[in-house]
């Protein structure tokens, strides 16, 4: 545990070093953006411009610099917001971002928008690599399985939790099951928590969900 904070403290560190030798200056505000007015805003580069508002934020990029940014990548009007989208620039302009930063823009890009990395990078992405491979692998694999989409701690069975789950997992499904689960058994995971039909037997008695929609 030791080494794994010391690696993240040399990491900081180096971050913190790499952005003192970039500049990021902060210029006028009051550009209109897609989240309003910016508040405060920093120009990383001739063109390339982060805006905050009250809400939101992202990067703006001019006529002049937006056509960089790979086609599969590219916003038209050249606003890429804050949460995601801030990847495409720091995956077209490294330079600009810390090694850091360029890791993270990298990982994005994998977990968001996978059809695009993989065409632009020419790499295919497993479950391990990114986000939305992963849930899609998990539900190639559990398409025949009852997969949980709501669960409540049972009123009506102590240490048990009551699910409701559809195969697959998808909603909107007319075919739902309710099931027990003990709850040292639930834990929902990442992407969903999968009916074992060996342990976990349907349920049709007093449901506790009827309790939960009537307290809303």
């Amino acid at each position: 545990m030791a080494e794994i904070h010391d690696d993240a403290a040399a990491e900081k560190a180096a971050h913190q070093a790499e952005l003192r030798t970039l500049d990021r200056s902060t210029i006028r505000a009051g550009a209109s953006t897609p989240w309003g007015t910016a508040q405060v805003s920093r120009r990383y580069a001739d063109g390339i411009v982060l805006h905050s508002t009250a809400s939101h934020g992202g990067f703006h990029l001019d006529e002049s610099t937006n056509p960089a940014v790979h086609a599969l990548f590219r916003n038209e009007g050249g606003f890429y917001e804050e949460d995601c989208e801030w990847a495409k620039v720091a995956h077209t302009f490294p330079k600009l971002f810390t090694a850091y930063e360029w890791r993270l823009a990298d990982r994005t890009l994998r977990d968001y928008f996978p059809d695009a990395y993989e065409r632009v990078m020419g790499v295919i992405l497993d479950g391990s690599q990114s986000h939305t491979r992963a849930r899609q692998e998990f539900e190639r694999r559990h398409r025949k399985d009852w997969v949980v989409i709501a669960a409540l701690n049972s009123g009506h069975q102590p240490d048990f939790v009551e699910c409701i789950a559809t195969l697959g997992g998808i909603r909107g499904e007319t075919g739902e099951r309710r099931f027990l689960v003990p709850g040292s058994d639930y834990m929902s995971g990442r992407h969903g928590f999968v009916i074992d039909p060996l342990k976990h037997q349907p349920y049709d008695g007093p449901s506790s969900f009827v309790t939960w929609a009537a307290r809303r």
